[in-house]
């Protein structure tokens, strides 16, 4: 039997590279799906309509709370029920602290801290009600360890890897995934993140290769890597799993 079989599940950044992984793997495991992004991702919806999955899209900025409840209600109309939320929307920020402008700094908070804690309070009514969900939240090492980039061996690494601003919103996430599964954990709901070392993706496109050199697997990691560890929290395999944060980082780090 597949893993989701019968289980709707609602993926947001579903456009990106790690949303659109998590949707194809969660359709081959039976799952009905909401896939949404800033704009409906059509390019992963179609192909999945087409090949016979079951899924709607949705047009949501995570940083808008109309926009989250829209998608939410939208799920109940076209499934009857939500299951599983997959937090993957979010942006990256590099450069120096020193130079961070104010802007940068809440944009990067509003939505990927913002926007991860409002779609997991949009869905907590459904998932109350029905006794029954899994929220999995996008984290990243980089909330964990510092950053990446070494500075004092060299200062370019800092403009082309991840900044204060990317770290402070996901150790934010990390504690909020703590918070929520306390609190949830009664009603059946748990509550994991995953947080994934540097992976190949657009938005790592420029990351220095002195940095790639320390990863212990040898290689970045793939998108589809992280689906495999979103898709073991989200099924009946974790269901005594909750406040977890699953690292995926090929040994750059370890806690």
């Amino acid at each position: 039997m597949s893993r989701l079989e019968g289980r709707v599940a609602l993926i947001t950044g579903a456009a990106g590279g790690i949303g659109s992984a998590v949707a194809r793997r969660f359709a081959q495991e039976g799952a009905a799906l909401c896939l949404a992004d800033r704009t409906a991702p059509r390019a992963v919806l179609d192909p999945m309509l087409e090949a016979g999955g079951c899924a709607i899209g949705a047009a949501a900025d995570v940083t808008h709370r109309p926009d989250i409840e829209a998608a939410v209600r939208a799920t109940l109309e076209a499934f009857g029920r939500l299951d599983i939320l997959v937090n993957v929307a979010g942006i990256v920020s590099m450069g120096p602290a020193a130079t961070l402008p104010e802007e940068e700094w809440d944009r990067v908070l509003a939505v990927n801290l913002k926007g991860s804690f409002l779609c997991c309070q949009a869905v907590i009514p459904a998932m109350r009600q029905q006794g029954y969900g899994r929220i999995v939240n996008l984290g990243s090492v980089i909330g964990k360890n510092g950053g990446n980039p070494r500075p004092w061996i060299d200062p370019g690494e800092q403009t082309r890897a991840s900044n204060a601003a990317y770290g402070a919103s996901k150790a934010g996430v990390h504690a909020i995934t703590f918070f929520l599964a306390r609190e949830l954990a009664a009603d059946g709901i748990t509550v994991n993140a995953v947080a994934p070392g540097p992976v190949a993706s657009a938005m790592t496109a420029d990351f220095p290769a002195t940095l790639k050199a320390l990863i212990p697997v040898g290689r970045m990691g793939r998108a589809e890597d992280v689906a495999e560890a979103v898709l073991f929290l989200a099924s009946e395999a974790a269901g005594f799993v909750t406040g977890e944060v699953l690292d995926v980082n090929g040994g750059m780090w370890a806690d």
